[in-house]
């Protein structure tokens, strides 16, 4: 599929998305994109390491200044839709990397109903929006202009995103848990400070790649099987946006090193008030010592010093993300079916696939 070019329909124009990502990170730098996820810098890199980015496009609309207003990356795909082969479109990055709380960079004020006629005038059956934030309102916005035109909508539940109020100060954090817990952390750090020289050690500018390394190395040696890391495509993606971070200072890859020899490596990013914990790795050799633990918690600490006020770890409701709370929320689909009888059809297929899902449910109970 080709990239396809500009056009302007009632006030939007459609851009190809990789031209536009050429051009820099203005456009996304006026809007508000809200999420690491949705910026210039992961879209720029997920274009470098994706087979399909130059099929993918932008729909752009603009103020009566010349300003942009909302910033629609889409991509066209032949996929299956309970196995039914249909035309979408779908968010431009997909799900490659694991993107989190995505929504539709916008001017708080901005007028999505302008993007319809340019929806509207492209080849899909369905468009389906992964992985939102339940509290970012754009795409709903979005979503609820396209109904207003007959379109029908169904929304889903997708992931479980377990996150942390920080408090400023980590005593008065270990105040709020069991006694258990804190004599746990307390015993973990200090068990491991008098056995070790431990330090910890930040990768940014000329040493991401060298930090990045020993990511990569840590988790592989953590799994027998391959990891999340273990896709080198995956790894250009990651390995691009955390260089991109790293010149915005918004970087934390993070090694915890043993007498001079990383033990275990952390590698989260910044936006906003936010610190976004994405992977970790660790020798198997110090797993008794819980050094995974113990640089988790190095890096909570480290937000409240730095006057964050949340700590995310993203998708996943591992038994280790418990251990450090019980908030959470959850990410959602929204998928939007055509107007008309072929639409109709598939919003069918919908309605059968939860009405079994439900009865599967109740015959479990």
């Amino acid at each position: 599929m080709s990239a396809v070019p500009v056009l302007s329909v009632s006030g939007a124009s459609r851009v190809a998305l990789p031209e536009l990502l050429e051009n820099g990170s203005s456009v996304w730098d006026t809007l508000d994109a809200r999420t690491p996820f949705m910026s210039w810098a992961w879209h720029r890199a997920w274009a470098e390491a994706a087979p399909d980015a130059a099929a993918s496009f932008a729909l752009l609309s603009r103020r009566d200044d010349g300003n942009p207003d909302a910033l629609l990356p889409l991509a066209r795909r032949r996929t299956l839709f309970h196995r039914v082969p249909v035309t979408a479109l779908t968010w431009a990055i997909g799900d490659m990397g694991c993107p989190d709380y995505l929504d539709v960079p916008a001017m708080p004020d901005a007028d999505l109903s302008a993007l319809v006629p340019q929806l509207e005038s492209l080849d899909w059956q369905v468009i389906v929006l992964s992985n939102l934030a339940p509290d970012m309102p754009n795409a709903r916005r979005l979503c609820a202009a396209l109904v207003e035109r007959g379109h029908t909508l169904h929304r889903e539940p997708l992931w479980t995103c377990p996150y942390l109020e920080l408090s400023d100060d980590w005593e008065r954090y270990l105040a709020g848990v069991t006694k258990s817990r804190r004599q746990a952390l307390r015993y973990m750090d200090r068990n491991l400070r008098r056995r070790h020289a431990v330090t910890i050690t930040d990768y940014n500018g000329e040493r991401v790649e060298e930090g990045w390394r020993h990511l990569v190395d840590l988790h592989q040696r953590r799994w027998t099987s391959p990891g999340a890391l273990s896709d080198p495509a995956i790894q250009r993606l990651h390995l691009r946006f955390a260089t991109e971070l790293s010149q915005r200072g918004e970087l934390w890859l993070t090694t915890l090193d043993l007498d001079g020899v990383p033990g275990a490596a952390w590698y989260g990013f910044t936006h906003g008030d936010t610190v976004y914990f994405y992977q970790c790795g660790r020798d198997p050799q110090w797993e008794k010592e819980s050094v995974g633990q113990v640089i988790i918690a190095a890096m909570i600490r480290r937000a409240m010093e730095r006057g964050f006020k949340r700590f995310d770890f993203l998708r996943g409701n591992d038994p280790y993300k418990q251990h450090w709370t019980s908030s959470a929320r959850t990410t959602e689909q929204l998928t939007i079916f055509r107007r008309g009888w072929r639409g109709l059809g598939l919003r069918g297929l919908e309605v059968l696939a939860d009405l079994r899902s439900r009865l599967r449910k109740s015959s479990d109970a």
